[in-house]
């Protein structure tokens, strides 16, 4: 069976740069491990590294460039405007790049703890990736 191919969110790098034992740290660590590949985007690092930095303690700044550092992560093609602004009719703008890069780079399932734009069931519509949170990914995954 080949290697899920998981698009990661910065909201799952935020929450496991401030939560090491959570489900978002337990997904990363999977990659790590070699039984699952992760993909995301320069733009999704850029927004990680940004909401680490407002909204966490340098500890999980720290663990953030930790876990970027280590990763076996690949970085998708950038998506062009023309992409994000079909994603964009979808979810809310700030959210469109997103949608648009795990679409356009083939992944299995995009993580993210989103709920609000991008857990939905009109993003989920849009694109032929699953969409789903660390923790139910791990369920599925696992179980």
């Amino acid at each position: 069976m080949a290697k899920p191919k998981l698009f990661i969110d910065a909201s799952v790098f935020v929450a496991a740069a401030a939560s090491p034992a959570g489900g978002s740290a337990a997904v990363l660590e999977l990659g790590r491990r070699g039984r699952v590949r992760l993909l995301t985007s320069r733009l999704v690092l850029v927004e990680a590294e940004r909401n680490t930095r407002q909204k966490l303690p340098t500890e999980a700044l720290l663990g953030f460039y930790q876990y970027i550092g280590t990763l076996p992560i690949k970085i998708t093609a950038s998506v062009t405007e023309a992409e994000i602004a079909r994603a964009a009719r979808i979810v809310a703008e700030k959210d469109a790049h997103v949608l648009a890069a795990a679409t356009k780079s083939r992944a299995d399932v995009l993580l993210t703890l989103d709920r609000r734009h991008l857990l939905t069931p009109a993003a989920q519509s849009y694109s032929p990736v699953l969409i789903q949170t660390p923790g139910g990914f791990l369920q599925a995954f696992v179980g």
